[in-house]
C-alpha cells in the first residue's frame, strides 16, 4: 500500500506517518521548499525509515495544483491523507487569504486529480470541530449544524462540503474526519496546550517566570494526536466512505489544562499566570464537546489517553526539552530566550 500524505511535517503528519509504516505502508509527504528545513518533527522517522524507502518527501505546495497533479500521477498512491493546511485559529484572523487558500485550493487540487485518475484512490480530508462554532454547551456530532467562526473554520467548512460533493457526483472513496481538538508532544508551540506545558517545563527548570494567555473559561474537547490518527486510518478502511467524529466526549477549560499542568511540578498555576485581552480571539468559540459514538459502532474506534495523561505526558516532554535547554545555556552554547509570543 503507498500512502501520499499532506502537512507530513505536522503533529497528525508524524504520528499518521509513523502508523502507516508500521503497518507496511510505503509513504510520501510533501514539504514547502524554503531556506530552511520544517521536518523536525518527523526527523525520527527520516533517519529510520528514508533509507529503506519507506518515507519518501518531495518538494511541492497545495497552491500549486500542477506539481500536486504531476506528483500524485508519478507516485499512485492508495490513500490520500490531506493534512495540511494553516491550523492556528488565532492567526487565521491575521492572515485570511493564505489560511482559507490553503483549506480551500487544496483540497480541490487533490480532488480533481483523483477525479481524473484511472486509479481508485482513497481521500482523507481532516475536517475540524471548529466547524461548529461552539455556540451552546452540547454534544457535536455528525449531524450538528456548522457555525463557523474564523476564517479557518470557513475554509474548512468549504472543503469538508466539496468532499461530500465530490463523493456524491464522483462516487469516490472520500471521507470526512471530524476531529476535536488532540494534542501532543509534538504540538506546535504556539497552541494553547503546549505553550503551557513548554512553560510549565521551563518555570520548572528557572529558565521562565511568567506565562501570558487570553480567554481562560474557553473549553475544548482534548484527546491525543496518535489515538486520533487510528481513527483516520479507520475511515479509509471502512467499507462505504462517509463521514466521522472523533472525540473524547469530554470537555475541560483552559484553567482546568493550566491546573493539571502546574500541578505535576506541585506548583500553582495563578502564581505564574497573567492574562491579556490582545491575545482573545476577535469572535471566541466558547464551548467545544464531541460525540463520537458513531465511529465507536461503526469503525470500533474509542480514545485511550485520558485527559490526565495527555497533560502528564506533555508536560514530562516539555520538563526535558527545558532541562536539555538550561544545559546549553549553562554551557553557552545557547542565546537566552523568553516567553515565546501568542498570535
Amino acid at each position: 500500500m503507498i500512502a501520499f500524505i499532506t502537512g507530513i511535517t505536522g503533529q497528525d503528519g508524524f504520528y499518521l506517518s509513523k502508523l502507516l509504516i508500521e503497518k507496511g505502508y510505503e509513504v510520501h509527504g510533501i514539504v514547502r521548499r524554503s531556506s530552511s528545513f520544517n521536518t523536525s518533527r518527523i526527523d525520527s522517522l527520516i533517519s529510520q525509515y528514508a533509507e529503506s524507502g519507506l518515507l519518501k518527501l518531495h518538494y511541492s505546495d497545495l497552491l500549486d495544483s500542477t506539481s500536486i497533479t504531476n506528483l500524485v500521477n508519478s507516485i499512485q498512491p492508495d490513500e490520500i491523507y490531506n493534512l495540511a493546511a494553516q491550523s492556528h485559529v488565532a492567526v487565521s484572523f491575521e492572515n485570511p487569504l493564505y489560511t482559507t487558500q490553503t483549506s480551500t485550493v487544496g483540497p480541490v487540487a487533490l480532488l480533481e486529480v483523483i477525479r481524473n485518475s484511472e486509479k481508485k484512490i482513497k481521500y482523507y480530508q481532516a475536517s475540524s470541530s471548529e466547524m461548529f462554532g461552539g455556540i451552546d454547551d452540547q454534544f457535536l456530532n455528525e449531524n450538528s449544524k456548522f457555525i463557523p467562526k474564523s476564517p479557518y473554520a470557513v475554509g474548512k467548512v468549504f472543503a469538508h462540503d466539496m468532499t461530500k460533493v465530490y463523493r456524491e457526483s464522483y462516487e469516490m472513496f472520500a471521507v470526512n474526519g471530524i476531529l476535536f481538538n488532540h494534542e501532543s508532544p509534538h504540538r506546535g508551540e504556539t497552541f494553547v496546550t503546549r505553550k503551557i506545558t513548554k512553560a510549565v517545563g521551563r518555570i520548572s527548570c528557572g529558565l521562565q517566570n511568567k506565562l501570558t494567555l487570553g480567554n481562560l473559561t474557553a473549553s475544548r474537547d482534548w484527546g491525543f494526536a496518535g489515538d486520533y490518527v487510528e481513527g483516520m486510518w479507520l475511515m479509509m478502511q471502512h467499507h462505504t466512505p462517509d463521514d466521522w467524529v472523533l472525540a473524547t466526549g469530554e470537555s475541560h477549560t483552559v484553567e482546568e489544562f493550566l491546573k493539571v499542568s502546574f500541578q505535576k511540578v506541585n506548583l500553582n498555576w495563578e502564581d505564574y499566570v497573567i492574562t491579556n485581552e490582545k491575545y482573545f480571539r476577535p469572535n471566541e468559540v466558547g464551548f467545544l464537546l464531541g460525540d463520537s459514538s458513531k465511529a465507536k459502532k461503526e469503525l470500533g474506534w474509542k480514545p485511550k489517553t485520558s485527559f490526565d495523561k495527555l497533560v502528564e505526558m506533555m508536560v514530562e516532554s516539555d520538563i526535558e526539552n527545558a532541562k536539555q535547554e538550561k544545559v546549553l545555556l549553562e554551557n553557552n552554547l545557547l542565546m537566552p530566550t523568553w516567553e515565546y509570543p501568542t498570535p
